[in-house]
């Protein structure tokens, strides 16, 4: 794979790099693996709350908080 970057974006990787004592593959690889987990871990927080509100419908309009 061969990533294009600009020069603000070297300098930023560079700088993210010497910071965590590791190479720019390993801060690419982290950032996108970590960016990953989160957008699957809201995923399922949606999935799970449509899940619950349509299970709880009935109990929650009785409660007044639909």
């Amino acid at each position: 794979m061969t990533l294009r970057t600009d020069p603000e974006f070297e300098a930023a990787l560079a700088f993210l790099a010497q910071h965590d004592g590791g190479s720019k593959q390993e801060v690419v690889r982290r950032a996108v693996l970590e960016r990953a987990a989160r957008l699957g871990h809201h995923d399922r927080v949606a999935a799970l709350s449509t899940e619950a509100k349509s299970r709880w419908a009935e109990t929650l309009d009785r409660l007044g908080t639909v």
